[in-house]
């Protein structure tokens, strides 16, 4: 089989294309065709050595769907998707012809995804619920203001509570293109062009006051101080990056005061496998239509894995996906 893979780190270029022996699934394995794979920004940051965990050499890549072509007799030909924090970093990923899982992370694709839609869910997706849902425990008739909300990650989050029965709000350089998931479920929106009060004002204008009872911010650093000037008394921020800078200055006062509360959530402490059950859990939405993935912008074969690499360092918009 045919893998992209990379003995040191640095930009897309440290990238090859390698043949390896075909895969034969070991006791509690299972061995899937990639009929596609998205490329993530934390795939790039990855092979620019940005993910201290990582063991080379190592074929990247995070998210895929595909068939079952080897393992246990009951998923043999069963299309699958999945994705994990260790999948691309400390075992081998999906940017290549097969990978091979633990069988127990093994979970069937929604019938209403195509295989290339299919592998733009899982880090976005998976990111929003471990967010959202479990960090966070957004509950109905709350209001969540997402920073960040064209992004993968935003849009994800966006339709996860709208789901959940809480309103949206999206906050943003620029408005949700019409046509988009986040566009059809959010409520409202503040453009992230003035200073973190103003933003804050904005949003609690929106909310009668009141503030935002989630802020889950898909950008951080930068955007910070504006997430905390949203929230609610006894508010949630959500924090999953850190654009800009590291550390932010926080008024302890005001902290404790509101009762606010600060949850990071990082989605590469979840396996393979500890993503696959969530996936399982978010594939209903999926084939109810109730959730949609982002669109497709740029389709790449394996031979021109590199490209698709440039092409999500270049911020194209909408999901890239190889299809080996």
């Amino acid at each position: 089989m045919r893998a992209l893979r990379f003995d040191h780190f640095g930009d897309p270029q440290v990238l090859a294309l390698t043949g390896m022996p075909d895969p034969v699934a070991g006791d509690g394995e299972a061995v899937v065709a990639v009929r596609a794979a998205s490329v993530n920004p934390s795939d790039l940051k990855n092979v620019a050595g940005r993910f201290e965990d990582t063991t080379l050499p190592r074929t990247p890549g995070r998210d895929f769907a595909g068939v079952v072509v080897d393992g246990p007799r009951e998923w043999l030909g069963a299309e699958v998707w999945g994705t994990g924090g260790d999948v691309g970093f400390t075992r081998d990923g999906s940017h290549a012809e097969t990978i091979t899982v633990p069988a127990a992370a093994l979970a069937r694709k929604p019938e209403r995804l195509s295989f290339e839609e299919a592998s733009a869910v899982g880090v976005n997706f998976v990111t929003a619920w471990l967010g959202a849902v479990e960090a966070a425990q957004l509950a109905k008739d709350e209001t969540v203001a997402v920073i960040g909300i064209s992004g993968g990650v935003g849009g994800a989050v966006a339709q996860i509570a709208h789901a959940l029965g809480a309103r949206v709000i999206g906050l943003g350089r620029a408005r949700p293109d019409d046509g988009t998931p986040a566009a059809s479920v959010i409520e409202g929106f503040v453009a992230l062009d003035g200073t973190a009060q103003e933003i804050g004002a904005e949003v609690r204008r929106l909310t009668g006051g009141r503030g935002a009872d989630v802020v889950y911010d898909a950008v951080g650093g930068v955007t910070t101080p504006a997430a905390l000037a949203s929230l609610a008394r006894r508010g949630r921020l959500v924090v999953i990056s850190a654009v800009g800078s590291r550390t932010v200055e926080i008024d302890l006062l005001d902290l404790y005061r509101n009762e606010n509360r600060i949850l990071g959530c990082n989605s590469a402490h979840y396996d393979v496998t500890e993503c696959g059950s969530r996936l399982q859990r978010l594939a209903p939405f999926f084939d109810s239509g109730q959730f949609r993935p982002l669109p497709i912008a740029d389709r790449y074969r394996l031979d021109d894995g590199k490209d698709a690499y440039l092409a999500v360092e270049n911020r194209v918009r909408g999901r890239v996906v190889i299809c080996p």
